[in-house]
C-alpha cells in the first residue's frame, strides 16, 4: 500500500513564484506530466500532494529549481525537463552538484555553471587534463564552455594569453581570394569564439586585450612551426581538420598550456574521401594520459528543445542510412557468392 504525503513549497516573493512556475505555469505543467500528484499553487507557494513515490521526486526537482534560481541562474524549459529526467531515471543526486558549481560570472553578472551531466563530465576533463576533445552535436556547448574556462584561467593568471583557432575555408584554408588583411580574411570564421568573449568578458575589455595581443585569433595554417607556452588554446570545428593538421597542432602543445579541441562528426566538410583528423586523434588518443576524450549526446543539447529532437532524428536517419547500406552491400556478396556457385 502506498504511502499518502504532502510537501509544501514556499517562495520568497512574488518574482521568485513567477520563475519557478513560469510563464502562465506551464513549467508546473511539465511536472504534472511527468508526476502522478496533485499540485495546487498560491502565491506564497505550491503544495504537492498524493503517493509518496510521486509527491517526494516532484519536490526534490522543485526545491533544486529553487536552489539554482537563488544562484542567480534564469530558469528556462531546459532546466525543468532535464532536471525532471534526471529525477524519474534515478540520478537526482547529481543535481545539486550539477547545478551548483559555477564556472565564471560574466561581465553582466550571469553565472555560468554545467546544464548537464555531459557538460559537468567535459569541464571536469578540461579541468584534470592538458589535451581535452570535446566531440557532439551542435549546440551542446562545446565552444562556450571552453571559452568560458579559458577566460577564468586568464582571470585566475594559471595562462597569459588565449589562442582561438579554427580551420578557416572547409579544409583547405584558402584565404587569398577573401578581400582585406589578414585579421579581416579570418574574422567571419571566428565570429562564433568572438561572439562568447564579448559575452564573457564584455565589449570594453575583449577588444582590449585584443589589442595587447593577449588574446590572439589565428586560421590553422599559422600554427606550425610554433611552441605554445603559457596560453590556453582552442581549436574550434576540428571535424575540418585533416589528419596532417590535426598532428600538427596537437604538437605545438607547451609548458603551462591547456588545449581543448571542439567539433561535431556530424559536420563534416572535407572532400570525400579524406579522413577527419578529429575522429582520427579521438580513436588513436583515446586513453593515453593526460588526453581527455568527452562524446556528448542529443541529451545535452542547451538550444530550443526542437533543435534537440531535429538531432536526434537526424541521427535516426542516419543511422538507418548506414543499416540500409549494410544490407545492399551484404545482398550483393550473398548475389556474387551464389554466381560463383552457378
Amino acid at each position: 500500500m502506498q504511502r499518502a504525503t504532502e510537501e509544501i513549497i514556499e517562495f520568497q516573493d512574488r518574482q521568485e513564484a513567477q520563475a519557478l512556475l513560469g510563464e502562465r505555469d506551464e513549467f508546473i505543467r511539465v511536472l504534472m506530466d511527468n508526476f502522478d500528484a496533485r499540485f495546487v499553487s498560491r502565491g506564497e507557494g505550491v503544495t504537492i500532494s498524493g503517493e509518496a513515490s510521486q509527491v517526494e521526486p516532484a519536490a526534490r526537482v522543485l526545491r533544486e529549481l529553487q536552489y539554482l534560481y537563488r544562484q542567480g541562474t534564469a530558469i528556462t524549459m531546459h532546466e525543468v525537463r532535464y532536471s525532471t529526467g534526471l529525477v524519474k531515471g534515478g540520478k537526482g543526486e547529481a543535481l545539486h552538484s550539477l547545478f551548483g558549481d559555477t564556472l565564471l560570472v560574466t561581465s553582466r553578472g550571469r553565472h555560468v555553471r554545467p546544464k548537464t551531466l555531459g557538460q559537468r563530465i567535459y569541464v571536469d576533463a578540461v579541468r584534470h587534463n592538458f589535451i581535452t576533445f570535446g566531440v557532439g552535436p551542435a549546440g551542446t556547448g562545446k565552444t562556450y564552455l571552453a571559452v568560458v574556462l579559458a577566460c577564468a584561467a586568464l582571470r585566475n593568471r594559471e595562462v597569459e594569453k588565449l589562442i582561438l583557432t579554427r580551420p578557416a575555408v572547409e579544409a583547405g584554408e584558402k584565404l587569398g581570394f577573401l578581400p582585406g588583411d589578414l585579421q579581416e580574411k579570418v574574422d567571419p570564421y571566428l565570429r562564433p569564439l568572438y561572439d562568447a568573449l564579448q559575452d564573457i568578458l564584455g565589449q570594453d575589455v575583449f577588444q582590449k586585450l585584443m589589442l595587447k595581443g593577449v588574446i590572439e585569433v589565428a586560421p590553422l595554417a599559422y600554427m606550425r612551426g610554433r611552441t605554445l607556452e603559457n596560453a590556453f588554446v582552442i581549436l574550434d570545428e576540428a571535424q575540418n581538420t585533416t589528419a596532417r593538421q590535426m598532428k600538427m597542432f596537437l604538437t605545438r602543445l607547451g609548458f603551462g598550456s591547456r588545449m581543448v579541441v571542439t567539433g561535431d562528426p556530424g559536420q563534416i566538410d572535407l572532400p570525400f574521401g579524406a579522413v577527419s583528423g578529429l575522429v582520427e586523434a579521438a580513436r588513436i588518443l583515446d586513453g593515453v594520459n593526460g588526453v581527455g576524450v568527452v562524446r556528448m549526446e542529443a541529451v545535452d543539447v542547451i538550444r530550443h528543445e526542437v533543435v534537440t529532437r531535429i538531432v536526434e532524428a537526424y541521427e535516426a536517419y542516419e543511422e538507418k542510412q548506414r543499416a540500409a547500406k549494410t544490407r545492399r552491400l551484404e545482398n550483393k556478396d550473398i548475389a556474387r557468392v551464389k554466381k560463383e556457385q552457378v
